[in-house]
């Protein structure tokens, strides 16, 4: 069985290879093939991936180690898979910096996939993502798809055109807080345990856990009234106890920035970096570390000319004491690769979200199982047959059934295409979206207007029409304004190579 892992440079390849290593779900990947378009981040991770090999074979836990290959030729790395993981960042961090501060400089919300900047990235991406889908579909027909790429629901909704029912996007944080409730009523809900049921529905980082029954019994009304209960979901302490408790559900944790919008600006623009600008910085520093510890860096040991090219990212900044995750001067030529990467994994971890928080994240928020879990259950579901229950990105109705009575999708009022994120039940068949319950007016409103938007930049990123993105940013729910979006786009065009390129018809 081969997996190719598309964006196989990034910072968190190495947990899908642990977790293909160990067999965490019990299948066997016999190749794992990286690609990515930057080769000196793409020989870092390999680096870091061999010597976790190494590690958990000296260990004992290593079950079947993979066969690595890295490659920069898509088709290589395509041809003849039997899954796709597609997790690529166009443009890098410092994209992200732009995507941030363009909104920031107007008084908006700067974030990765909320508000304008997560829009700047969908449209950068879009293209992309679609050249993606068809290179699988020449070149790996039956393969599954799973997309990681952000933001998660536009980009699979974009991708499904290509590629139908075998392209899932997934996302981590439902499954987090389904598992928070879960601890504290001592079941598996995901799984399924002393007949629990589960209606979460919504758009990726817009979602509403909004019932829980177990042995037939509805169980969340008495957690929302349990203020000692409340305060061990991480959901809850972010948003407001008396908030959830006000609505009636537990909203996925990026609500915070719809719910808080005032709040997030001014921490955000209080701090010394923004979330893109830390990662930016940690990660560059990461990355020139581990290749001088692997003897590729300017200042490696055994170096041929004592100072060869660093990483792209080295205009990032120098590699400083105190930097995150280890990464610090003088100290990588002791340090392996494997050892400075799990040192920043943790740092970046325990950082995720902090503008919404008034206290440090707790460890069992962050040792939560995270995405190489999500998808390595569902693959393992797919390839074996062996059902599984998890909540996912899916298209509103099967594809091929559009035209169908609007009673049959998931989310009748919504487009038949719309990619939602729901429970599902998957199994060697496929992926089967489970019942939910009709969806409020107020979630249904909040979900429409934003999908609205993000459809009108999928618009403009495979026509390149200006207009269309225009009205993409000025209607998006945290701007709503013709004037805001207008100088949002020019200051993508202006930030954005790429974005400047689509309208330009270059």
């Amino acid at each position: 069985m081969k997996l190719t892992i598309l964006g196989g440079g990034g910072f968190r390849v190495p947990l899908v290879h642990e977790a293909v290593a160990t067999a965490a779900t019990g299948l066997t990947v016999d190749e794992i093939a990286l690609h990515d378009v930057d080769p000196e981040r793409l020989a870092t991770i390999s680096a870091v991936i061999e010597e976790q090999g190494a590690r958990l074979a000296a260990e004992g836990r290593a079950v079947a180690l993979p066969r690595l290959i890295a490659t920069t030729d898509l088709r290589e790395a395509v041809t003849g898979a039997d899954f796709v993981f597609s997790a690529v960042r166009v443009g890098g961090a410092e994209a992200r910096t732009v995507d941030e501060r363009v909104a920031l400089g107007l008084g908006l919300l700067g974030q990765e996939t909320i508000g304008p900047g997560g829009l700047a990235y969908a449209l950068r991406t879009i293209p992309v993502a679609l050249e993606i889908a068809r290179t699988i579909a020449e070149l790996a027909p039956t393969a599954w798809t799973i997309n990681f790429t952000n933001p998660a629901g536009i980009v699979t909704e974009a991708m499904r055109s290509v590629l139908g029912d075998r392209v899932v996007g997934i996302c981590d944080t439902p499954i987090g807080l389904v598992r928070r409730v879960g601890r504290l009523l001592g079941a598996d809900l995901v799984a399924g345990e002393r007949g629990a049921e589960v209606d979460y529905v919504g758009l990726n980082h817009l979602g509403w856990l909004r019932s829980v029954r177990l042995e037939g019994t509805e169980r969340l009304p008495g957690l929302l009234a349990d203020d000692a209960a409340l305060e061990e979901i991480e959901e809850a302490r972010l948003i407001g106890k008396d908030w959830v408790r006000a609505d009636g559900a537990l909203p996925n944790e990026y609500l915070f920035y719809y719910l808080h919008t005032a709040d997030a600006i001014e921490r955000i623009t209080g701090a010394a970096t923004t979330r893109g600008e830390f990662l930016a910085k940690q990660q560059g520093d990461f990355y020139l570390a581990a290749a001088e510890a692997d003897g590729r860096g300017p200042g490696a040991a055994g170096s041929a000319d004592g100072g060869s090219a660093g990483h792209p990212d080295a205009a990032v900044g120098a590699v400083e004491a105190g930097s995150a995750g280890g990464a610090r001067a003088g100290e990588s030529c002791c340090t392996s690769p494997l050892d400075l990467w799990r040192e920043t994994l943790h740092e970046r971890e325990a950082t995720y979200m902090a503008e919404s928080r008034d206290e440090e994240r707790r460890e069992e928020d962050v040792a939560g199982g995270g995405y190489q879990e999500v998808a390595m259950r569902l693959m393992t579901a797919l390839a074996t047959g062996r059902s599984e229950r998890m909540i996912l990105d899916v298209g509103n109705i099967a594809a091929g059934r559009e035209d169908a009575p609007a009673s049959e999708r998931i989310v009748p009022e919504l487009p038949a295409d719309c990619v939602l994120e729901v429970l599902c039940e998957v199994d060697g068949d496929g992926v089967h979206p489970l019942p939910i319950a009709p969806v409020e007016l107020g979630r249904l409103g909040m979900m429409s207007t934003l999908r609205a938007a993000e459809r009108r930049i999928l618009e403009a990123a495979t026509t390149g029409s200006r207009e269309a993105a225009w009205q993409g940013f000025a209607t998006q729910p945290l701007v709503s304004s013709p004037e805001l979006g207008r100088r949002l786009l020019e200051g993508y065009e202006a930030g954005h190579p790429q974005i400047a390129a689509l309208f330009s018809g270059r």
